[in-house]
């Protein structure tokens, strides 16, 4: 599966990437950064309000707060949030308000967090979404060292759907894709490409080839 991950500080352009993403597929990650917990800063509680995009959609919470994005992407009409391991925040808190809302539950790790880290929490998740980046920039380079790190959990936990986010390229896929893992976010690489829909195709062609 490959999954057009979504990135902007403007209400505008997001309505407008939903859109384009629509004519391709039915399921985008919609991307938000708080300018603490990352750098850089996307798309407010604000922007968000009185907005139904038209396809499903994810939320990937770069945030130190996830309980504040909460409510607003569960009447967005998401079907899971994914937040961050790093953040100094009770997971097993977390997790239940996420469940309790009746949504999916992913957890994204950095590069940089080892598997020991989160293990204790791998049985109350849906998804383990692997960073291949530092998060908090639309094109930031790609870390191959990941890419051990989805091999040793995929054996570890061959049953636990896993994805990867952050630098991913129509020339590294194939790497990519031989640890195992169920799913790919793009970003960059199909949204600033000038024919979307062609790039969504050709990494999809290439995923499930």
């Amino acid at each position: 599966m490959v999954i057009p991950a979504l990135l902007t500080s403007k209400r505008e352009d997001l309505i407008k990437m939903v859109d384009v993403c629509a004519g391709f597929t039915d399921y985008v990650q919609i991307d938000i950064m708080d300018g603490e917990f990352v750098p850089s800063k996307s798309v407010t509680v604000e922007d968000l309000a009185d907005w139904k995009p038209s396809i499903h959609c994810e939320a990937h919470l770069m945030v130190s707060d996830p309980y504040s994005w909460l409510e607003t992407f569960k009447t967005l009409g998401a079907k899971k949030i994914i937040y961050h391991f790093e953040i100094d925040k009770d997971h097993k808190k977390i997790i239940t308000k996420i469940r309790e809302m009746g949504l999916g539950v992913g957890l994204a790790v950095n590069p940089a967090t080892k598997i020991d880290d989160f293990r204790y929490l791998v049985g109350e998740l849906d998804t383990i979404l692997f960073m291949a980046v530092n998060p908090g920039f639309y094109g930031a380079p790609f870390i191959p060292e990941v890419l051990e790190k989805i091999k040793n959990f995929k054996n570890e936990y061959p049953q636990k759907k896993i994805g990867i986010d952050g630098g991913i390229k129509q020339d590294n896929l194939l790497q990519v894709k031989q640890t195992g893992l169920d799913y790919v976010c793009v970003g960059s690489a199909i949204l600033k490409n000038n024919d979307p829909a062609r790039s969504f195709k050709e990494f999809v062609k290439l995923f499930n080839g």
